[in-house]
């Protein structure tokens, strides 16, 4: 797997290193707005890693319906498995089995999911894969979930005691894996909180790939509302800052700044692998800012 390295040595324009960061992006999608898109292949690069964001409530039918959609249309599918609304083993078998069987699946998102209170054997990611299920069913690829300003449903003392911990687990457990693994990151609306973690995470020996989370574009009042809800952290204070301006308040977020920053501050030492696309305006809107960064690159190229 590539890591980016765009330090302060590179020569090459902001806009095309931030192009660079975001080639081979991924992005999420859940099954209630796949279905209000017609063609996913107008909209992205054919082989984009599309994960399926599964919510508290949605039948497990939608979920493969949908990962089968895009796998027909050329695109690599990576669905969510929470934890805490996994009944057993048994359940877990039978997800990983449909997906596979119907969808052609092998790569999954694994994390504790978004409800408070485990309805089952689970509460997170480490138990299921301690059952061996994606191993022996041939997964290729495993992402786990990373903080970078921390998780106060693991941490509830703001420290980060138990999600380093399990960061550790994480790292043992895919040197002993025959599945590629990595982190993809809670979206930031700042770059310097998540290059410090990640450079932490190199110091303490968790040399798992990091994809960044982003906020595509949207309302500053949505991203807020999305921010406060998932607990970002320090990061929140560039939408705050931006709240506080007249003039930017009524226009919408794109995340050119991060993505510029990441592009310009990261070295292989953060072990910076991509982007990942939280479309909190609309998918729409977060694939066509992806095709005009991508597009401006491919433009200055041909000058």
């Amino acid at each position: 797997m590539a890591l980016f390295s765009f330090g302060k040595s590179t020569q090459a324009p902001s806009s095309a290193a931030s192009a660079a960061l975001l080639d081979g992006f991924s992005i999420e999608v859940m099954p209630r707005t796949a279905a209000k898109v017609d063609d996913f292949r107008a909209l992205l690069p054919r082989g984009t890693r599309v994960y399926i964001a599964h919510i508290d409530g949605t039948p497990i039918e939608e979920m493969v319906t949908t990962a089968a959609r895009l796998s027909e249309d050329g695109f690599t599918v990576m669905p969510h498995f929470p934890a805490r609304i996994i009944q057993d083993e048994a359940m877990l078998g039978d997800w990983i089995a449909r997906y596979q069987g119907e969808a052609g699946v092998t790569e999954a998102l694994l994390l504790a999911g978004g409800v408070s209170e485990p309805r089952g054997a689970f509460h997170s990611s480490m138990q299921m894969m301690e059952t061996g299920l994606f191993e022996r069913a041939g997964f290729t690829r495993l992402h786990v979930a990373g903080h970078p300003e921390g998780n106060r449903d693991i941490d509830p003392d703001g420290s980060d005691r138990m999600v380093g911990e399990a960061l550790r687990w994480k790292q043992v457990f895919s040197e002993r894996s025959d599945a590629e693994m990595a982190l993809v990151t809670q979206f930031a609306f700042e770059a310097e909180p998540v290059l410090a973690w990640a450079a932490r995470l190199r110091d303490e020996g968790i040399a798992l790939p990091v994809h960044v989370g982003i906020a595509g574009p949207a309302k500053l009042q949505t991203l807020i509302r999305f921010a406060v809800a998932c607990g970002v952290g320090p990061s929140l204070r560039v939408l705050q800052k931006r709240a506080r301006d007249v003039t930017k308040l009524v226009l919408p977020y794109t995340p050119d700044e991060i993505v510029a920053d990441l592009a310009r501050q990261a070295t292989p030492a953060h072990g910076i692998a991509g982007l990942h696309l939280f479309p909190l305006g609309g998918i729409v809107q977060s694939a066509e800012w992806a095709s005009s960064v991508l597009g401006q690159e491919r433009r200055l190229r041909a000058v």
